[in-house]
């Protein structure tokens, strides 16, 4: 496959160097493209604020800019972005409890993810299932950095990520489906339906698969022995339908009705005996009513339901070493949420707007845990059942002054939090004599205020600040779910976690002229109570066999290198994280375009209770990342991008675990044959170099392999 590949993407690089004068329709962004971009309205502020008066570090991913980047899933479009920590790896080559998002060093799951508006994060992990939205469904991505948690509660720490996908524009239909290396392919189809200007409807469907490649890294600083017996490659499939609906039930009402299926099979850690599925079926309704030409009423409601199966394996101890399932994961879990929102654009007496907000949402899940011995029988049985509450008060204020060019934005959020885990047990083989435990419940009420300022200095230059609070409260499966085995460890759920904070602040500028912008910002943010899994010393090797007890878990023992082999979630650390973020655009000319970003991260642990150390970089953050890249469009129908990304040397553990520093060159040919179709190649590291990619993990078996050069061809029609 690889050299057909490479065979096809040489020929449509060489049309692209041709000119074509026949076709009309264009791939190249029109004239003051990037210009155009202050008149962007980000939904995101929940406010409506345009771009170009956001006081947060804020970034737009165009549908230009996604059909330009050579990466063909969006994870792995954003890891590009500066201030995003996402490694070389897909996240189909992941496992979904791992599918997650670092902003600014501040550790997974502690960014807010929407899609259309609605919450995304996994309702059990806090991860994101970045397989609801391919490529093929995506209008737009917007970025918001820095604490969010005055507009949006939970996960605001690192900022919000929503994901705009395509609505109804027309009664087409659309086909796309690309095939490339490692027999990775993808096919999706939609259809617009618009009945008149009160009923559009939109149909969309699309498939993924992929063989993967092998992502257990075996050079150095890896080993060939982190490839077990029994481990291939992490095989995928994935699939997606979704109806949505759009609808004005009277004049001054417009509604929407969201209904969707989701699946995705992959392999746990690679062993083909261990497969993991989750099932997800969701609904999410809605409307904004204008009560006068300067007053509305926003109302959203939303429910999801998730089944995730989930195996893990382990290799017998003596030859053959040959492979078993050690342990199977039954987690169903859903959420139900609903906000309603009031924005009066007032205009009066030095007030430009405010708005008022409530929110709710309700977690509910349990994990039940079946430890198995080589055999296939049950040995022990664990089982939690449990909710999460979450409700929240928000108030915001707009204000520019009438002396000077200064916008202000007073915001403020008060949310009420609470867990309860009613049942929780440990049992004997298959299920007998259960012990109960009793877990209090826990509760937090959290205020998170911020002020943003906006300093117009010119009309294409402006200076920005803001500060702020944020919370994260623990996920049900750091409260709920203990897992692992004897080869690469234990971790330890703990159900007495609670919420953790931040306090922050960033400044910044963004200039912006007819052909491109550039913006650069300086943030620092404090997280106090951190939620953070550590190893277990052999000195308390008592208490962790104690803790294993206790949730039915045998072969927890001391180890090697000082620590036990249980790691175990706590409330005790605080972070620090300080750095700086550039990015640059600029139309040089018709022909020809630049991009490039820039971050310097330096995060580190100012207190921790663990075995950690304190200030040192954290595992998993590279304290160096850059990018740059340039487009070429002969023609206007036609464009070639290249890209280099660079990553620093990191920590895979804090202070541990050496990751070096490496680059990737990528590269994306498209052609627009006609108005209805156009045709792509993309190379995603081009010279297929060899590397380690940057991960958090505490055991070298864990190292993880870069991808390695992916090929891939495409083709999209509209009709």
């Amino acid at each position: 496959m690889r050299q057909g590949a490479l065979s096809s993407f040489c020929l449509l690089t060489l049309i692209l160097l041709v000119p074509q004068y026949g076709a009309i329709a264009q791939v190249a962004p029109p004239p003051d493209y990037d210009q155009k971009l202050s008149d962007v309205v980000v939904n995101a502020t929940r406010s409506g604020t345009p771009l170009d008066q956001m006081s947060l570090n804020t970034t737009i991913l165009t549908k230009e800019v996604l059909e330009a980047s050579p990466d063909q899933t969006i994870d792995q479009v954003l890891k590009n972005v500066p201030g995003v920590f996402l490694n070389d790896v897909p996240y189909y080559q992941k496992d979904p409890t791992g599918q997650s998002i670092n902003v600014r060093g501040l550790g997974y799951g502690r960014t807010l993810v929407l899609i259309d508006g609605l919450p995304a994060n996994d309702a059990f992990y806090g991860t994101v299932q970045w397989n609801l939205v391919p490529m093929s469904s995506i209008e737009s991505v917007e970025f918001v950095r820095g604490g969010v948690s005055s507009l949006w509660g939970n996960y605001g720490m690192g900022g919000v990520i929503n994901i705009n996908t395509k609505t109804p524009k027309n009664s087409s239909q659309d086909v796309s489906a690309s095939y490339g290396s490692f027999a990775t392919g993808n096919v999706a189809a939609s259809k617009d339906l618009i009945v008149s200007d009160a009923m559009q409807m939109r149909f969309s469907a699309d498939y993924f698969s992929s063989e993967g490649f092998q992502n257990y890294a075996t050079i150095s600083p890896g080993s060939p022995g982190n490839i077990k017996n029994g481990m291939g490659t992490d095989a995928v499939k994935n699939s997606n339908i979704r109806l949505q609906n759009y609808f004005k039930p009277t004049q001054d009402t417009n509604a929407f009705l969201r209904l969707g299926y989701s699946t995705m099979a992959d392999l746990s850690n690679n062993y083909a005996i261990a497969p993991n599925l989750i099932q997800m079926a969701d609904v999410a309704g809605g409307s904004t009513t204008n009560l006068d030409v300067n007053k509305k009423v926003q109302v959203n409601v939303y429910y999801q339901a998730t089944n995730f199966y989930k195996q893990t394996a382990n290799n017998l101890a003596a030859p053959s070493y040959k492979p078993y399932i050690n342990a199977n994961y039954t987690d169903p879990y859903s959420t139900v949420g609903a906000s309603a929102q009031y924005t009066h654009d007032l205009n009066f007496a030095g007030i430009d707007q405010y708005i008022v907000g409530l929110d709710a949402r309700n977690i509910s899940a349990s994990n039940q845990t079946n430890n198995l011995v080589a055999s296939g029988a049950v040995n022990s049985v664990s089982y939690a059942q449990g909710q999460q509450n979450f409700y929240g008060l928000l108030g915001q204020i707009k204000s520019s002054a009438s002396a000077i060019p200064l916008e202000t934005t007073l915001g403020a959020r008060v949310d009420s939090w609470n867990s309860q885990t009613p049942t929780s047990y440990n049992a004997g083989a298959n299920g007998i004599n259960p012990l109960y435990q009793a877990i209090p419940n826990q509760s937090k009420t959290q205020l998170s205020p911020s002020l943003g300022l906006l300093y117009k200095a010119t009309s294409n230059w402006d200076l920005r600040g803001a500060a702020y609070q944020a919370f994260h409260a623990p996920s049900m499966n750091n409260t709920l779910r203990s897992y692992g085995n004897s080869v690469s460890g234990y971790s330890l759920a703990n159900p007495n976690l609670t919420p953790e904070t931040m306090t922050g602040y960033e400044v910044g500028t963004d200039y912006r002229w007819k052909s491109g912008f550039a913006q650069l910002t300086a943030f620092n943010n404090y997280i106090q109570n951190a939620i953070a899994s550590y190893k277990i010393t052999n000195a308390n090797a008592a208490f962790a066999t104690s803790l294993c007890a206790a949730v039915g878990i045998s072969g927890c023992s001391a180890s090697t290198g000082g620590f036990t082999n249980v790691s175990y979630y706590t409330n005790q650390q605080n972070l620090l994280s300080r750095g700086i973020e550039l990015q640059y655009h600029h139309d040089v000319n018709a022909q020809w375009a630049l991009d490039g970003g820039y971050s310097y991260t330096n995060t580190i642990l100012t207190w921790s209770a663990t075995t950690d150390p304190i200030n040192t970089q954290v595992g998993g953050v590279p304290k160096n990342m850059a990018n740059a890249g340039i487009t070429y469009y002969p023609v206007p129908q036609a464009s070639l991008t290249t890209t280099v990304r660079y990553v620093g040397n990191s920590w895979m553990s804090t202070g541990s675990l050496p990751v070096p520093a490496y680059a990737v060159v990528g590269m994306r040919a498209n052609y627009q044959v006609t108005q209805q179709a156009s045709v792509y190649a993309s190379v995603v590291n081009l010279f297929n170099r060899q590397y380690v990619t940057f991960n958090i993990a505490s055991q070298a078996s864990a190292y993880q392999a870069g991808m390695p050069q992916a090929i891939t061809v495409g083709a999209r029609l509209q009709f």
